[in-house]
C-alpha cells in the first residue's frame, strides 16, 4: 500500500469525511478550500508550538509550512494547528516558572484533544522550547498514530568581547554584577548580543537535550534535531518529515512500535553521554508512562551510571549545538555509542529502519573534538548522576559534567521558597561550605516544580559555584552548573525528609557513590515528622490548583494521569 491507495475505512478521519451522513462535515472542509481529492486523502495534523514568547518558537510556523508541503507531496492532507508554550528563560526566577512544567501536560493534552476532535490520521509535531519537546512526544505515543517529531532548531551563539556566549552567560553575569565583577555597561552589552537569532538555547540545556533524545528514541529523522534554526537545511528536514509520516501511515508503523523500553534506554544513554539536562530524568519517565512502560528515575539513573560522558558541550564543556551539528550531528554521537555497545541497535525508528541500520551510513569524523569516541571518553561515567539516601528515598539527580568536586559535606541552610534563597544569595547572607536547601518547590508544593537557574547562576557568578551546594525538591535548568541536586523525593509538600531539615543539619552528597544523606537517625526523622504540618497551598483554583491536585511524584515523571498501562482503547484504533 502507498499513500495513493489508502482505504480510509480503518483511519480515524473516516468519521469526518466518508459517507452521506458526513456531508455537513465535508462542507466545512470545502469552505476552507479543500478539493474532493484532498477531503478523501488521509488527514495529517501538523502541530506546532509557535508563538511570539521567545526565539525558540518564533520560526516554527514557517517550518510548519514546509512540513505541509511534504505531506501534500506524499498525497496527504495537512491540517495545521498550534498549542501553547511557556518559555523557561522568560518564566525563570519569578512566579511565572510555576507554569512551566504544567505547560508540558497542557501541550500534550491539547494536541490529543485537537487530534481526537478532528479525527486526524497521523501527526507531525514541531517544537522548540524545553517542555514543548517532551509534551509533543508524549502526545505522539499517547495517540499512537504514525508520527514524526521535528525540533525547531537551536539558536546561534552570540559573541561578547571576542568569545562565544549563550543565555547562560547572561544569567551568570547577574551574579557577577551583584558582586561588582561586571560593570553596568558590560552587562547591557552582553544582554544585547547573547541571543543573535531564532532558535532554542544553544548549549546542551533542556531543549537540546530533549532534541538529542528525539533522535535517540527514534521519533525524529537522523540529523534533523541538530541543525540550528536559521540554517536553510531545516527546510529539507521539514519536507522529509511531511513525506515520511505518510510512509509510516502506509506501512502501519506507530510510535509505540518505536518507543520501547530499549528506546527509552537509548534516550537515557545520549543524555548522560552528552552531559545533558537533569530534566530528562523527569521527561523520560513521563514519555514511558504514555506507553504504559515502567521506567522511573532509578531506571534512568542505572543507564546514567554505565554511560561514558563523551560530548564536550556547554554548560559543562566548551561547545554548543551548532558545533556538534557541524562536526557530524547527533548521529555522530550515537554512532560511537552503538559501535561500542552502549546503545541498542535493534530499535525501530521513523526512517522505517533500525538504529543500527541508520548508523551504517554514518562515518566517524576524526577531525573534530566535540564528540569523543565512546572507548576514549572525557570521563568513564555519564555527565548526569542519580542519587539516593535517607534524605532522598525516592531519588534525586545531579549534573556532574565538567565538575571537579564530586563530594560535598556541609551544614544545611533552609529556605521554604526560591525567593527566600535568591534574596540570601543576592545579599550574600549565606556562608561558604553550606548546603542551601530550597524546599516546597516540588510538583505539588510549588506547585509546578520550578527551575532555579536565577539562583544557581547568581551563585556561580559570585564565584561560589563549587564552594556551596544546593539541593531542592524543585528542578534546575539545563544551564545550571555547580553542585546542584534537584528532584529530591519525596518532596517537602508530602512530608519528605527534606521538609524535616533544620538549619545546621549536616548533609553529605556523594555523586561517586550516588548517595544523598543527612546525619540524622531514623528515630529523629520520625519525631520531627510527628511535629510537621503540611503547608497550605495558596492556589485554590485554576490550572496550578488542578496540577497540584493531580500530579504524581518526580520519580515517575510528575505526570497527571495513569497512562497507557490502564488504557482500554487507544485513539489510533477508534
Amino acid at each position: 500500500m502507498d499513500a495513493k491507495t489508502f482505504d480510509k475505512k480503518d483511519l480515524p478521519s473516516r468519521h469526518v469525511t466518508e459517507g452521506p451522513e458526513r456531508a455537513p462535515h465535508r462542507s466545512y472542509y470545502y469552505a476552507m478550500g479543500l478539493t474532493d481529492e484532498q477531503v478523501h486523502q488521509p488527514f495529517v495534523g501538523v502541530a506546532t508550538c509557535w508563538n511570539e514568547s521567545a526565539p525558540c518558537n518564533i520560526a516554527l510556523m514557517r517550518q510548519a509550512q514546509v512540513v505541509k508541503k511534504g505531506v501534500a507531496h506524499a498525497n496527504g492532507t495537512p491540517r495545521e494547528f498550534c498549542t501553547i508554550t511557556v518559555t523557561d528563560g522568560i518564566a525563570m526566577g519569578h512566579q511565572g516558572m510555576k507554569s512551566s512544567l504544567v505547560s508540558r501536560e497542557i501541550i500534550c493534552d491539547s494536541v490529543e484533544l485537537t487530534m481526537r476532535g478532528h479525527c486526524y490520521d497521523a501527526l507531525v509535531g514541531v517544537a522548540g522550547c524545553d517542555k514543548s519537546l517532551p509534551g509533543m512526544m508524549m502526545a505522539m505515543v499517547r495517540l499512537n498514530v504514525p508520527s514524526v517529531f521535528i525540533y525547531g532548531g537551536s539558536i546561534l551563539p552570540g559573541t561578547f568581547k571576542g568569545r562565544q556566549v549563550t543565555i547562560q552567560d547572561v544569567f551568570e553575569a547577574v551574579g557577577m554584577h551583584s558582586v561588582g565583577d561586571m560593570s553596568d555597561e558590560d552587562l547591557e552589552e552582553l544582554e544585547h548580543v547573547a541571543c543573535p537569532s531564532a532558535g532554542a538555547c544553544g548549549a546542551q540545556f533542556t531543549a537540546n537535550t530533549m532534541a538529542t533524545v528525539s533522535e535517540a528514541i527514534g521519533l525524529a529523522l537522523p540529523y534533523s534535531a541538530g541543525a540550528p534554526a536559521p540554517y536553510e537545511v531545516r527546510d529539507q528536514f521539514c519536507m522529509a518529515a511531511g513525506e515520511k509520516v505518510m510512509d509510516l501511515l502506509a506501512r502501519g508503523i506507530r510510535p509505540r512500535d518505536i518507543v520501547t523500553r530499549k528506546a527509552l534506554e537509548n534516550a537515557a544513554t545520549v543524555v548522560a553521554a552528552s552531559g545533558g539536562s537533569t530534566n530528562a530524568a523527569l521527561h523520560l519517565p513521563a514519555i514511558a508512562n504514555e506507553c504504559g512502560i515502567d521506567f522511573d528515575l532509578f531506571d534512568v539513573a542505572e543507564i546514567f551510571k554505565k554511560t561514558p560522558y563523551i560530548a564536550d558541550l556547554k554548560p559543562g564543556g566548551k561547545y554548543v549545538a551548532k558545533d556538534m551539528f557541524e562536526a557530524g550531528g547527533i548521529p555522530l554521537l550515537m554512532k560511537t555509542l552503538v559501535d561500542h555497545g552502549f546503545m541498542h541497535g535493534d530499535c525501530m525508528t521513523v526512517t522505517g529502519r533500525t538504529m543500527a541500520e541508520n548508523m551504517e551510513a554514518v562515518k566517524w569524523n576524526p577531525d573534530q573534538d566535540v564528540v569523543y569516541p565512546a572507548n576514549k571518553p572525557i570521563t568513564p561515567t555519564g555527565g548526569v548522576v542519580g542519587l539516593r539516601g535517607n534524605l532522598a528515598p525516592d531519588g534525586a539527580i545531579v549534573k556532574v559534567a565538567g565538575m571537579e568536586t564530586k563530594q560535598f559535606t556541609g551544614p544545611a541552610r533552609c529556605f521554604d521558597s526560591e525567593e527566600e534563597c535568591f534574596e540570601a544569595v543576592t545579599n550574600r547572607t549565606y556562608k561558604e561550605g553550606e548546603v542551601l536547601v530550597i524546599r516546597y518547590e516540588g510538583p505539588k508544593g510549588g506547585p509546578g516544580m520550578r527551575e532555579m537557574l536565577a539562583t544557581t547562576a547568581a551563585l556561580y557568578g559570585q564565584g561560589m559555584g563549587d564552594k556551596v551546594a544546593l539541593i531542592t525538591d524543585g528542578r534546575f535548568s539545563g544551564a545550571t552548573r555547580g553542585f546542584c541536586i534537584g528532584h529530591v523525593g519525596p518532596e517537602a509538600a508530602v512530608g519528605g525528609p527534606i521538609a524535616l531539615l533544620k538549619n545546621g543539619d549536616v548533609i553529605t552528597i556523594d555523586s561517586v557513590k550516588g548517595t544523598l544523606d543527612v546525619e540524622l537517625s531514623d528515630e529523629e526523622l520520625k519525631e520531627r515528622r510527628k511535629a510537621w504540618e503540611a503547608p497550605d497551598n495558596p492556589y485554590k483554583s485554576g490550572a496550578l490548583w488542578k496540577f497540584a491536585d493531580q500530579v504524581g511524584a518526580a520519580r515517575t515523571g510528575a505526570v497527571t494521569h495513569p497512562g497507557g498501562k490502564v488504557e482500554v482503547e487507544c485513539y489510533a484504533n477508534v
